[in-house]
């Protein structure tokens, strides 16, 4: 059977039954799914925290997910591997993109149910409000699928939905983003521009969506790179696009790309986890809504740590394969929690020459527009242990030397301290730092770090020798076994 939210459902559960938990009672959309999720995070109840199938939201008779993205374990599972080879096999699959399948109306699940004019009514969907500030309920886990008027091709990417009536949400896209200059060309040409919103299917999905890469277009291939197999996808009911025929729900819509054709929008709770960029933006004129017989509705937990989690992994792949391009030194990057999975990059490299490390940072930099500041280091050094990342910067980096400022940059737009042309104005800029955090390059020599002796760590046994001190017993009388001499 073809991968789809299901069966990868089915590959969770069978996995670890822990993984998915499941809500019978009802359930307000509005505050109380998320206040569920976010108080499990961190309670022992809920190793792993899980997602959660919630059967009973108040005002839809239709099943919400939430949380399935909220793991690295998961999103590693869903491409066959774990958190440890997670960023080595989503670089080396998304380098691999298998094109799609293009299946009848008839063999597409999500035709199953088709509803067009007055049967439009988005109030049947269980929308939520995430964060106490958010202007309403909001659409966190669509696809959204565009044509670039230019090139045919269809792109993808994952924006912010708000609802603003039976049959129209609002579409809020990055500058920097492709949808944007999809807009724009739109507008130039004086056209409105289709959209389909899909929402619901394998993880592969919406990390594809996520994916960055070079040109416009792809992210459907994509997909099918992650799944391992070709995406099947079907033609819209009223747009021309096609979109995957295994999803959950499509909604199908027209943008009046006229300057003038504005909602306000926001607030919304965005990845810094601030509330940022406020309308007016452009908004979706839903013509059909799309479905399985029994869908389930899947949301993305915003300014969260699902949030954080779903955009990393698919940018550390991404910003690897094009890094290693242009610099085939670089050996790992992370995009660690603290900098949102957005704004922060480390990466590790076997540098030969001086000069190298700018040249990675400056890569990266040309993939995603989001990152901030990047730490470059030495390969000895695990970019995923934060702790050794900055222990390198407390003693391989001089700021007068190995510290770069780069002000002006396009950048993330979401982030409350970016600025305008005119400093003092809110804007799409920012200013980029890097951090050389290496070692000199050969011949020039470095003192050596501190280790343990390798051969001792891999003889000795700890759980052999390692038991709790009973409370009443001797201190300093022992009959533990002794250790075999290193000698």
């Amino acid at each position: 059977m073809p991968k789809d939210l299901r069966t990868f459902l089915d590959d969770v559960v069978a996995w670890s039954p822990e993984q998915l938990k499941i809500v019978d009672a009802e359930v307000d959309p509005v505050f109380e799914v998320a206040a569920i999720v976010d108080k499990m995070q961190y309670d022992p109840k809920y190793p792993g925290f899980p997602a959660v199938l919630f059967r009973n939201v108040k005002g839809s008779s239709m099943p919400l997910l939430i949380n399935l993205h909220g793991t690295y374990e998961r999103l590693a599972l869903s491409i066959d591997t774990d958190i440890h080879g997670m960023v080595r096999e989503y670089s080396r699959r998304e380098g691999a993109p298998i094109p799609v399948t293009r299946v009848t109306s008839d063999n597409a699940p999500v035709h199953e149910v088709v509803l067009t004019g007055d049967q439009i009514d988005m109030g049947k969907l269980p929308l939520l409000v995430h964060q106490e500030l958010d202007a309403g309920k909001y659409i966190t886990s669509a696809a959204a699928i565009l044509r670039d008027p230019e090139s045919g091709r269809q792109n993808a990417g994952i924006y912010r939905h708000q609802l603003q009536g039976k049959s129209s949400v609002g579409f809020m896209s990055n500058p920097a983003n492709h949808a944007s200059y999809i807009l724009r060309a739109m507008r130039e040409a004086k056209k409105p521009m289709p959209v389909a919103l899909v929402i619901g299917h394998h993880p592969a999905m919406l990390m594809g969506a996520v994916s960055k890469l070079a040109g416009i277009g792809g992210e459907l291939e994509v997909m099918g790179g992650l799944l391992g197999e070709s995406l099947e996808v079907v033609k819209c009911k009223t747009v021309d696009l096609e979109v995957p025929a295994r999803a959950e729900i499509v909604i199908e819509g027209i943008i009046d790309t006229d300057p003038a054709a504005t909602r306000n929008e926001g607030p919304f709770g965005e990845y810094p986890r601030y509330y940022t960029m406020l309308g007016p933006f452009p908004w979706v004129q839903i013509t059909a809504i799309t479905m399985r017989r029994d869908p389930i509705y899947v949301d993305v937990f915003n300014a969260h740590t699902e949030h954080t989690v779903l955009g990393a992994l698919p940018r550390m792949g991404s910003i690897l394969r094009r890094v290693q391009e242009a610099m085939p030194t670089v050996t790992a990057i992370n995009l660690p929690v603290s900098g949102m999975g957005r704004s922060h990059l480390y990466i590790s490299m076997k540098k030969r020459v001086e000069g190298e490390p700018k040249i990675a940072a400056c890569a990266a930099f040309a993939v995603d527009p989001n990152l901030k500041h990047i730490f470059i280091v030495d390969d000895d050094v695990d970019v995923f242990k934060e702790s050794d990342v900055l222990w390198m910067l407390a003693t391989r980096f001089q700021a007068d030397r190995d510290l770069t400022i780069m002000p002006n940059f396009l950048g993330g737009h979401l982030n409350p301290i970016t600025y305008g042309y005119h400093r003092e104005e809110k804007g799409p800029l920012e200013t980029k730092l890097i951090f050389d955090c290496t070692k000199p390059a050969p011949p020039i020599t470095f003192p050596p770090m501190c280790h343990v002796p390798a051969d001792v760590l891999a003889r000795v046994r700890p759980d052999e020798v390692v038991k709790p001190y009973t409370p009443g017993t001797s201190l300093t009388e022992t009959k533990a076994p002794v250790l075999a001499k290193t000698r």
